[in-house]
């Protein structure tokens, strides 16, 4: 006898007779159930539908034979659910309800769209969404901080790459779906949220208090370091990402008046996006070669993408920054140039997200999201759950000038010395000399300071060989 085991004077026990009814319902699923497959299968083989996402492509028929065995107990345990349970729910929400657990059994990235879940993925790969910006994984059943965005809530708030989300408003997240934990994390901007994180090198739980805000992520930015030396920063790979790096090259030629003698291209924190704009980004540094290429078990999913002989870059020296959160499209850049000699890869090991998802619909509304291959480096290395690991690694740390001492002299402040032959042509500074100045404590991001080090030497080098 099956008992249903309560702590109070309301337990029910369900008897023979009633498990024999579950049962025969059971049986009247199962057959409606073999009926809808075997009608869909039918549909699958005889139609292609245009995928919305192109590189998605169509799965083919599965010629293997359907598991009677294993239909009949998703159909008992249906029915046992839609007699017993509790509240009554519709057939509709149970069914939606075992594909999102199919999808989350299956990896940490796959996931079942409904109509609100699309538009959000739509919204984050192409500007705007209310939120804290923040993308997230799984981890062990935990939430996990893949990277907050640029100035986004999360980024002020000081959320890190890493950081364990285990509460939400006081929910426990533990065993979580994904998109149901993204969909706590957005809503309406001007609302709060309460977060609860755990860090490595925390004992203690932190607790933090976000406002909501309409997140438009800036996908690229640029500015001169020095002269003759860029900074280039690409916070997400969005569908116009490549475009907006061949632009930002332009300016940043045309403003130091030719070719740079060096370039830092920060991919810190970057959670990676569209694939295609990877592609472009790689694109924009290299003349010839390879790329990436994607393996899986559709036709469509197998892919090589290659370099085009244009150079809007002109060949400019490189470094690559990229850190724990530097992911999935992130990584195809730095792989590719990485194994194409052409840049210096600098920092810490990346996230390592070597899966390509795509956007396969199953009706008008709702989709699935599925992993439908893994991405290759050129040299055919495959970074899943590895990561790109630095050619030189710097870890992350703040740098702090020092204050110039008094009491320090050199041979021209010694009474009597000999003149040397440009002495005259270098007077001593005139005026009282300021004690400290704010260059002199300016706190610095000290992987780029190493990066723009590594460029000078590279153009000294270069320029001693002329």
């Amino acid at each position: 006898m099956n008992t249903l085991h309560s702590h109070d004077a309301s337990a029910t026990v369900t008897d023979r007779r009633a498990a024999r009814s579950v049962t025969r319902s059971a049986g009247s699923v199962l057959g409606a159930l073999l009926g809808l497959i075997l009608t869909t299968a039918s549909v699958s083989t005889s139609a292609q539908p245009v995928m919305d996402n192109p590189e998605a492509g169509q799965p083919t028929a599965d010629t293997r034979p359907l598991p009677i065995n294993e239909v009949r107990m998703f159909a008992e345990a249906l029915e046992a659910i839609r007699s017993a349970y509790v509240q009554d729910i519709d057939d509709q929400t149970l069914i939606e309800y075992a594909i999102r657990g199919m999808l989350a059994g299956l990896d940490p990235h796959s996931a079942y769209l409904n109509a609100n879940d699309y538009d959000s993925l739509q919204e984050s790969t192409e500007g705007q969404f209310g939120g804290l910006g923040i993308e997230v994984g799984e981890e062990d059943g935990y939430i996990k901080v893949i990277t907050p965005l640029d100035g986004s809530p999360a980024d002020r708030a000081g959320v890190m790459a890493g950081d364990l989300i285990v509460e939400i408003d006081g929910r426990p997240l533990r065993e979580m779906i994904v998109n149901d934990a993204i969909e706590m994390l957005r809503g309406e901007p001007g609302t709060t949220i309460d977060l609860t994180l755990m860090r490595n090198d925390e004992s203690e739980p932190i607790d933090l208090t976000l406002t909501r805000e309409v997140i438009s992520v800036e996908s690229v930015r640029h500015r001169m370091l020095e002269p003759g030396y860029a900074y280039l920063r690409i916070a997400q790979f969005r569908v116009n990402t490549g475009e907006e790096v061949v632009k930002a090259l332009e300016t940043l030629i045309g403003n130091n008046g030719g070719p740079l003698n060096g370039m830092v291209l920060d991919l810190r924190n970057n959670p990676g996006g569209v694939l295609e704009a990877s592609v472009a980004v790689a694109d924009a540094f290299l003349t010839d070669g390879q790329i990436v290429y994607t393996e899986g078990r559709m036709n469509e999913s197998n892919e090589t993408y290659q370099a085009t002989a244009s150079d809007p870059s002109q060949g400019v020296p490189l470094v690559v920054l990229i850190n724990t959160g530097s992911a999935s499209a992130a990584e195809i850049v730095a792989g590719a140039l990485q194994d194409q000699g052409r840049a210096v890869i600098m920092g810490t090991r990346s996230f390592g997200k070597g899966s390509v998802q795509s956007v396969l619909p199953i009706n008008n509304e709702r989709a699935l999201k599925l992993t439908t291959s893994l991405y290759f480096t050129p040299s055919g290395r495959s970074i899943q759950a590895f990561g790109i690991e630095p050619d030189i690694s710097v870890d992350e740390a703040l740098v702090t000038r020092s204050l110039e001492r008094r009491g320090i002299y050199s041979e021209r402040d010694l009474e009597g010395h000999l003149p040397g032959v440009n002495e005259n042509s270098d007077p001593e500074p005139s005026g009282p000399r300021p004690v400290t100045s704010s260059e002199q404590i300016v706190v610095s991001d000290y992987q780029l300071n190493e990066a723009l080090t590594l460029l000078k030497g590279w153009h000294i080098m270069q320029r001693s060989r002329r």
